[in-house]
């Protein structure tokens, strides 16, 4: 299993201290550290640097890190990075705006180093055990490789965020079976990220925009399920 040593993170913060304060915690626990201040450095940053995963402030100048965050999940090499926001502002439109760009979290300032630590090993964890499991589910022309997080629809290769690819790749697993949002955040987001029931219909609205409306079924009052036919 890859250590944290060979893990890359890209911090974006338009606050020094707060970028001084990140860097010095992840380098003791061993991650390569890249440091931006604006959303427009960010985007240039991480083409090269190539993060595993990147915490970005949300109001920056220059560019914030909503449009930073879109501009990050058209770049393929990009596709599986972890972006995480840090933001000092709570309000639910803020979140909604997050995850509609291509987020997988969301964490609340002030920031407590040891406790964001401790979320982001957790997180990089999980992330390395589901690239050991290799799988590959087919349903017709839909092609849901694990191994390469990629989906292939009618021979064409479809760009998920990893959230929207493990999403979907969870119903997949389990086809013909209704989870409630509530189920599914557990499952995808784990009980340590704190997120709202409104950022499934998010990421299924997400994935049926890009695969089509047939695969997904929406339950009334209950939740969603994969569409076996």
């Amino acid at each position: 299993m890859v250590q944290s040593g060979s893990q890359k993170i890209l911090v974006v913060d338009d606050e020094e201290p707060i970028l001084e304060l990140l860097r010095y915690n992840l380098e003791k626990e061993g991650y390569q550290v890249a440091t931006a201040t604006n959303g427009l450095l960010a985007v240039e940053k991480a083409k090269d640097f190539l993060p595993d995963l990147i915490l970005m402030d949300i109001m920056m100048p220059e560019m914030d890190g909503v449009e930073a965050c879109s501009q990050i999940r058209k770049i393929p090499e990009l596709k599986n990075t972890f972006i995480i926001f840090l933001t000092a502002r709570s309000e639910e439109y803020s979140e909604v705006a997050a995850f509609e760009v291509g987020a997988d979290d969301y964490i609340t300032k002030p920031i407590k180093p040891r406790a964001l630590t401790s979320r982001l090993q957790a997180i990089l964890r999980r992330d390395l055990k589901k690239a050991d499991e290799a799988g590959q589910l087919v349903f017709g022309d839909l092609v849901i490789d694990r191994t390469s997080y990629t989906i292939t629809l009618s021979g064409k290769e479809m760009v998920l965020t990893k959230k929207e690819f493990e999403l979907l790749f969870y119903l997949a697993q389990h086809p013909n079976i209704v989870f409630s949002r509530d189920e599914l955040l557990q499952k995808i987001w784990g009980l340590d990220v704190y997120v709202l029931a409104r950022t499934v219909d998010v990421h299924v609205r997400k994935i049926r925009e890009k695969i089509g409306d047939p695969f997904i079924v929406t339950v009334k009052g209950v939740g969603y399920k994969f569409n076996q036919r």
